[in-house]
């Protein structure tokens, strides 16, 4: 019933799909799904909650395989988990959806947060002599989040690929540490 949802709700939006066409596509009935989640509010909670796991355990393989700078394993992790995902980020899509007052935007909220202290984080463990590591992070995570919005507006990667390109650029430029 999740993957079905999951499925349904990045592909044609979460104010779009019915909990009838996801009962379908599950192939349970909407009782079923009801007993399982007890709302529709519960299911969306549920998918954004599995999205932000997945893309967390992507990030984390990413970071470990990823040689220094690994900041740009941010978005070699986002540029794989996009390429079968031309509708842009899973996250700034259902923001653009919920009302303010929906529980999933809490998630929503925590993840980009995750994210970007993330990011923080590995940009001091990588050792970085920059000042203003919070004003790069910054930097960063703008650019990462720009990408992903061009891919929500237009469905091409090719925002990632020129948003990685910076990042590395202004990463070279940065002395480390011995």
């Amino acid at each position: 019933m999740l993957a079905a949802a999951s499925l349904l709700f990045y592909t044609h939006g979460i104010h779009s799909v019915g909990v009838a066409a996801i009962a379908a596509e599950a192939g349970v009935t909407k009782k079923s799904l009801y007993d399982t989640f007890g709302s529709k509010d519960n299911l969306i909670l549920a998918y954004l909650k599995v999205r932000r796991d997945g893309w967390s355990q992507a990030l984390e393989r990413a970071l470990a395989e990823s040689p220094a700078p690994r900041a740009l394993a941010f978005f070699d992790a986002q540029e794989d988990s996009t390429q079968d995902h031309t509708r842009g980020c899973a996250f700034i899509n259902a923001a653009g959806e919920l009302p303010a007052d929906h529980p999933g935007r809490e998630v929503i909220s925590t993840h980009k947060h995750y994210v970007r202290t993330r990011l923080l984080e590995v940009l001091r463990g990588d050792g970085l002599q920059d000042l203003d590591l919070e004003s790069l992070t910054d930097h960063l995570f703008l650019l990462h989040e720009g990408a992903l919005a061009q891919i929500s507006v237009t469905g091409l990667t090719g925002p990632l690929t020129t948003a990685r390109h910076h990042a590395h650029v202004l990463l070279e430029r940065i002395p480390h540490a011995d």
